[in-house]
């Protein structure tokens, strides 16, 4: 037999070698369709075949119905389920008696008759057990409407909000507050201030320099309804307002009603809640605190958290007593011994006195303890504080030693270092991330948050249209970290109530004053020391994540809800897992929610939980027998 060609050999191989590939090629592909056939049932409806995470955009009051600004539908269903505190099985969260309506679960009156009247300590915090935590939603007054936007807040306020009068008949006289048909009017009076709180600061700013951004946080003692904190901010100058929950009905309340800073709380036993050297300047304006009692504890205190060179400002009783010591009720000599040990006291704290005229009388706070410390060897008390935190504040008690100022090098140098004058103190870096004394957080961090906030407005914005129209005032950061979410709405008109979680690591309260804000401590696995409804907009960024195996997220979702105003808004930050969860709950307490992506994309771990509370009202008691 002849040998084949070389040419026919290789035709033949190249038909051996194309038929392998097209049998193999038909086997996976065979393969792959049986496969499908066999685990695909098709959905008997439509529900079977989405999973529906949230309600409509469009429905959804306070946030953008943009298409371009929505998420795509995904399956946000725990796939890799984590533990979380949660009450089992809750569905619908009924709705508290309306006798609950002004509920304030640590400041409860009732509460507070069992504990010790001494030093006024049945006033301080005192929280419910776990037996006695409620598990319903706070209900409005039925005539419940919407605030008045600011600026008209500050000077009105619904009657069916806060249906009290107390303070209208009480210190009618005072011009404090005044009843006008269906509302409350502000006049902006006050015990110490009859020409209104808008003179009365006049009066202060001709003593020490309010007006030129060196003084930009105050705290006042005993506020009343915060007349003196509402006419500060047209000075850019925002103060901390506190007063306990007392004879003087809903006064706090007022001040928040009114668009004002402000929080339940007493000088009794326990330090304040915030940091060592965060504000500009204190004032107590007839507040009934007994400065010169308890060696001198109350002004201590206020030494502690006054700025070094920060002003403390005292008016009414004793001051100027030789003109109202009859009107007090008070013989001049029991005036006079009181402000002499005021003015002892002071002297001991090595605070300088700047000026008595009229009414006022305005103490300082030295630069430094350079002075104070050698002055020791004369005044033997109160000591300086060995081996404390100045800034623990949280259920801590007052003592009665001066707390320390960092070290300097020379009498002419700020303990702890120079704030920037307002507004340029929102963005510099704070003094301490300059010197190093908030572990783990240094100049370029800093900066790298800022940048993140910008980010995150911008989406926010997008997402929630009411941000920049007004429909916000009073909002509330439940884990502020550096204060970048307040300083990224600084030229809106909008305060923001920075909450840095009890014992956090690193604590950073008083980074947040050195900027220029406000804020307090707060464990969220107990209430909040204000009254219901009173923020506009909660953000929450990972602080599900900081206390799901703490305490039930259910009740900490609760206390939201209490001082949350309907159709208030609540920004939720965190994984996917506990936003499903956050979610499961919140649609048994009326409110309405949807997950976004990250502002960087879907690929971002963390999403977006946006929720607004609905619109409703408890029923009159005469309806619910």
């Amino acid at each position: 037999m002849a040998n084949e060609s070389p040419k026919q050999h290789q035709l033949e191989a190249k038909r051996k070698r194309l038929t392998w590939i097209l049998g193999v090629s038909g086997l996976c592909v065979l393969f792959y369709v049986l496969g499908a056939w066999q685990h695909t049932a098709a959905p008997t409806n439509l529900a079977q075949s989405i999973t529906k995470v949230a309600c409509d955009v469009s429905n959804l009051s306070g946030v953008s119905s943009n298409p371009s600004s929505q998420s795509a539908v995904l399956d946000f269903n725990s796939h890799h389920q984590i533990q979380i505190n949660k009450t089992d099985s809750v569905n619908e969260i009924p709705p508290c008696d309306m006798s609950y309506s002004e509920y304030t679960p640590c400041q409860d009156p009732q509460r507070g008759r069992k504990f010790d009247r001494n030093m006024m300590k049945y006033r301080e915090r005192h929280c419910p057990t776990k037996d006695e935590l409620l598990l319903c939603l706070i209900p409005a007054p039925p005539k419940y409407k919407t605030p008045f936007k600011w600026p008209q807040s500050r000077d009105y306020a619904w009657y069916d909000n806060i249906p009290h009068n107390e303070l209208s008949i009480e210190k009618a006289v005072q011009n404090w507050i005044q009843v006008e048909g269906d509302r409350f009017r502000f006049p902006g009076g006050g015990t110490m201030f009859p020409r209104g709180a808008d003179a009365y600061i006049d009066d202060i700013s001709n003593l020490i320099p309010l007006n030129d951004g060196s003084i930009r946080t105050a705290i006042d003692t005993g506020c009343g309804v915060a007349s003196w904190g509402a006419y500060l901010l047209k000075r850019n100058i925002i103060s901390m307002s506190f007063a306990p929950r007392d004879t003087h009905e809903a006064q706090v309340w007022f001040a928040l009603e009114r668009g004002v800073p402000a929080m339940i709380g007493i000088m009794a036993s326990q330090r304040l809640p915030y940091p060592a050297r965060a504000f500009d300047m204190a004032h107590c304006s007839r507040c009934l605190i007994p400065w010169h009692q308890n060696d001198g504890l109350y002004l201590i205190e206020v030494d502690r958290v006054l700025r070094p060179g920060g002003y403390w400002i005292l008016s009414g009783p004793p001051i100027h007593w030789k003109k109202y010591w009859r009107g007090w009720e008070r013989t001049e000599e029991d005036l006079k011994q009181e402000q002499d040990a005021i003015e002892d006291v002071a002297k001991r704290l090595c605070w300088k006195k700047v000026v008595e005229k009229g009414d006022l009388s305005v103490w300082q706070k030295p630069l430094n303890h350079i002075e104070c410390t050698a002055s020791r060897k004369i005044l033997k008390t109160p000591h300086i504080c060995k081996s404390d935190n100045p800034d623990a504040a949280w259920y801590k008690d007052m003592e009665t030693c001066i707390t320390p100022l960092p070290e300097v090098s020379g009498s002419d140098e700020v303990a702890g270092g120079v704030v920037e004058k307002w507004p340029a103190r929102a963005f510099a870096i704070p003094p301490r991330i300059r010197s190093g004394s908030v572990p783990g957080i240094n100049a370029e961090k800093f900066k790298e948050d800022n940048d993140l906030w910008k980010d995150r407005m911008a989406h926010y914005k997008n997402i929630i249209s009411p941000l920049t129209q007004g429909r916000f005032r009073n909002i509330m950061d439940m884990n502020a970290q550096l204060g970048g979410f307040a300083a990224a709405l600084v030229k809106y008109p909008v305060w923001v109530m920075n909450v840095v979680p009890a014992n956090s690591n690193p604590d950073t309260l008083g980074v947040i004053y050195e900027r220029g804000f406000i804020g307090s401590y707060q464990d969220w696995c107990e209430a909040v020391s204000t009254y219901p409804r009173t923020y506009d907009l909660i953000h929450a960024g990972g602080v599900f994540s900081i206390y799901q195996d703490r305490c039930d997220i259910t009740h900490i979702l609760l206390e939201m809800d209490r001082i949350l105003r309907p159709e208030g808004t609540v920004i939720f930050r965190d994984t996917v897992e506990v936003l499903v969860k956050i979610q499961t709950i919140t649609n048994g307490m009326r409110w309405k929610s949807q997950i976004m992506d990250h502002e960087s994309g879907p690929f971002n771990p963390e999403k977006i939980l946006v929720a607004v509370k609905t619109y409703w009202t408890g029923q009159a008691k005469q309806k619910q027998q």
